[in-house]
């Protein structure tokens, strides 16, 4: 069985990360979802509601897992027993970015092999920071994120038009 790991904060999850998850999944028996608990970065949605958002966006699909995961994703990986590590990269500087995560993660455990997969093009402007940002001001986000995820954001900001 050919399974992988997707990880990152997905803080919203995006219609860039539904991409990456679709085509993960006709390729791989297994996927996981890793919804990162990083105790350095302020998240917008707790760690239970990006997990809980993330559930229910990947319902349909009965070969995703989500779980929630607050240490080295190398250490996830080795406890699953899993050797595929996919990442999403939009450009150039997230590709130099994630290269370097890469290169210390085989580092750290030299079974890991990284994916890098690129965002489908009309997903490339899309980054949870500036959509959090467009969200705030009660900006049109229709267009980047799922429903629920627009409309978690309006709750967030108590917008009453998205």
């Amino acid at each position: 069985m050919l399974r992988a790991v997707f990880p990152g904060s997905f803080d919203p999850p995006t219609f860039g990360h539904l991409n990456i998850i679709e085509r993960a999944v006709g390729i791989f028996d297994e996927l996981h979802i890793i919804v990162a608990v990083n105790r350095e970065k302020k998240s917008l949605f707790s760690p239970e509601e990006r997990v809980s958002m993330m559930k229910n966006l990947v319902s349909h699909w009965s070969n995703v897992r989500v779980d929630m995961w607050d240490s080295l994703i190398v250490n996830y990986l080795s406890k699953e027993q899993i050797r595929v590590l996919i990442r999403g990269v939009r450009g150039v500087a997230d590709f130099s970015y994630e290269f370097d995560l890469s290169m210390m993660n085989k580092g750290l455990n030299p079974s890991i092999e990284t994916i890098f997969m690129t965002t489908d093009p009309k997903y490339f402007v899309l980054r949870s920071s500036a959509i959090k940002e467009l969200a705030s001001f009660g900006g049109d986000i229709s267009s980047m994120v799922p429903p629920i995820v627009a409309e978690a954001l309006k709750k967030k900001y108590d917008r009453a038009s998205f």
